[in-house]
């Protein structure tokens, strides 16, 4: 099966375009962005504004807040993210598009991963190569692509580059949320999966961090008189792994734990971070009542205090009918271009849970083809640049000339993130 000759014409453009694709992802992919590092993060920023001119919308830096970060001595520190960047084109028009992709990475200022180089002619490594600085450069090319051809005037769009996908999105989320107000479905750019399909339904997840207070006393002296905090927090640990196949679908993963000094010293503080992942809304619940049990129990210890952080920042993506009608226009486009398509549901999460939160149907692994993603073995295809630009200039083309029923696109519409 071909593409539509309609189309052909700006889908062969696009050919032309793979090595400034590809030098713009080497470009971003030297910029270490670390998801803490706001100046790193607003120079990809700076870098797409450059890149974002050509589609003539109007542009807005957005700052978002503070990262609320509970430290290893207990302590919540408030850490400053980079800014946001909104640009909007045509919001009169009748079908609305929100296209999303994020600016950071895993890998911090000081992470030995931090250049980018060739594995063969085809396989890039580097950090975010995947995840998702190659994504933006699809997004990107898939627009002007659509802004060249006759279909554009018939649909709006709204593109947001947000600063901290990958600490779960605290402050860019009431911009996502902003958006689901405004449009009818969405398209992210997080790279698809390594055989090249697409993330279907995708589990929810909240971030939690615990703080426990003890009593310090000389261990040798007036050991009866401390109060240990390492111990309490270990026992809440391994209860909260105990957690771990009591409900199909939820996992935690306690990740971080921090703690104690000098071993002649009662420890007086500890803390831990710990992840848990839901498969249905209803799950919260379930958690939130379990996390409250297991804090009430080490808080009836004298001289103990727990403190919970954190909560569910992401909840689990459901597969609606729109979503499906989206994921079958997308498959159809595949087929189109010689690509089979599947879609698969899967643990992780991104902002596409966010989205779908609020009712708006939206496919999240648009991006390029590759790999071992957050490691410091995350590679690109390099071929899935053009592959992946042509997918997504298809599907916005297709959605511009009505072949998706937009009655479709208002049902279960919260407008909640």
């Amino acid at each position: 099966m071909t593409a539509d000759r309609r189309y052909a014409p700006w889908l062969e453009w696009l050919d032309s375009q793979h090595e400034v694709m590809l030098a713009r992802t080497l470009e971003l992919a030297e910029i270490n962005s670390g998801s803490l590092n706001a100046e790193g993060v607003n120079r990809v920023r700076a870098a797409l504004q450059r890149y974002t001119e050509v589609l003539g919308g109007e542009a807005e830096v957005l700052p978002v807040a503070p990262f609320a970060l509970v430290d290893e001595q207990g302590q919540t520190r408030h850490i400053p993210l980079g800014d946001a960047l909104r640009i909007r084109k045509r919001p009169e028009a009748p079908l609305q598009l929100f296209l999303c992709g994020h600016m950071d990475t895993v890998f911090p200022i000081d992470h030995e991963f931090q250049t980018v180089r060739w594995l063969d002619d085809n396989t890039l490594n580097g950090p975010g190569v995947a995840d998702l600085k190659g994504g933006l450069m699809v997004m990107l090319k898939a627009l002007e692509a659509l802004e060249r051809s006759p279909y554009a005037e018939k649909i709006g769009w709204e593109i947001l580059f947000n600063p901290d996908e990958e600490i779960g999105s605290p402050g860019s989320a009431p911009l996502i949320a902003d958006a689901a107000n405004r449009c009818h479905l969405g398209l992210i750019y997080e790279p698809c999966m390594p055989d090249g399909n697409l993330a279907g339904a995708r589990k929810g997840s909240g971030n939690f961090s615990v703080v426990v207070k003890g009593r310090a006393a000389h261990a040798g002296r007036e050991h009866h008189r401390g109060r240990n905090a390492v111990r309490a927090l270990c026992d809440f640990i391994a209860a909260l792994d105990d957690l771990n196949g009591q409900r199909d679908g939820v996992t935690v993963n306690p990740g971080f734990i921090h703690g104690g000094g000098a071993v002649n010293v009662v420890p007086d503080t500890a803390m831990a971070r710990f992840n848990i992942r839901i498969e249905r809304p209803e799950d919260e619940t379930w958690c939130l009542a379990k996390l409250n049990s297991l804090c009430t129990a080490i808080n009836t210890r004298e001289g103990i205090n727990l403190t919970l952080h954190g909560g569910f920042g992401r909840r689990p993506k459901l597969l609606s009918r729109a979503n499906q009608a989206l994921f079958e226009l997308a498959r159809d486009c595949g087929a189109q271009l010689g690509m089979a398509l599947e879609w698969k549901p899967t643990g992780g999460c991104c902002d596409g849970n966010n989205l779908a939160a609020a009712g708006v149907p939206n496919i999240d692994t648009l991006g390029v083809q590759g790999g071992k993603i957050h490691s410091a073995d995350e590679y690109m295809l390099v071929s899935s640049l053009t592959e992946r630009a042509k997918l997504s200039a298809l599907i916005l083309m297709r959605l511009a000339c009505g072949e998706l029923d937009l009655s479709l696109l208002t049902e279960g519409k919260t407008h909640q993130c």
